[in-house]
């Protein structure tokens, strides 16, 4: 059974990537499943550090991206959702292709949301596990 609260499909997520860091950093959503959310991020100019690797911050990014986006489309309509705690372990370097994030719900409770976010490269092979708390805002009056 879908997690998901309101409408969701790609063309409506990746619609709302223009003129933002998501959009400038290449990140696209791919897939949507009934428990999970996919997006990916190339290895490229815009995100490498100097040394040619997967800038960090960008894994976060794509995480945080993941993770909110989940959050919002798994709740109720009216309520939104707002990042409170990221962590993220780097486990492998990237320097080519593309890495793929893919978002689960650990908790989704009331007043807050634990998504975990798998971040792996074109082989398979985990470049970083993180972990996003959100808290929901929901309507008022």
């Amino acid at each position: 059974m879908a997690i998901w609260q309101k409408p969701i499909d790609l063309p409506a997520l990746n619609a709302l990537s223009p003129n933002t860091a998501v959009g400038h950093l290449g990140i696209e959503f791919v897939e949507i499943g009934d428990d999970f959310l996919r997006a990916r991020v190339p290895v490229d100019k815009r995100t490498v550090q100097p040394f040619g690797l997967l800038h960090g911050g960008v894994s976060v990014v794509l995480a945080e991206t993941l993770g909110s986006m989940g959050a919002y489309f798994a709740s109720p309509e009216g309520h939104r959702a707002v990042g409170l705690d990221i962590n993220a372990n780097h486990l492998r370097a990237a320097t080519s292709g593309w890495v793929t994030g893919t978002a689960r719900a650990v908790h989704r409770g009331r007043t807050t949301q634990v998504w975990q976010i798998d971040l792996a490269n074109e082989a398979g092979e985990l470049v970083c596990v993180s972990r996003i708390t959100m808290a929901m805002l929901v309507p008022r009056g």
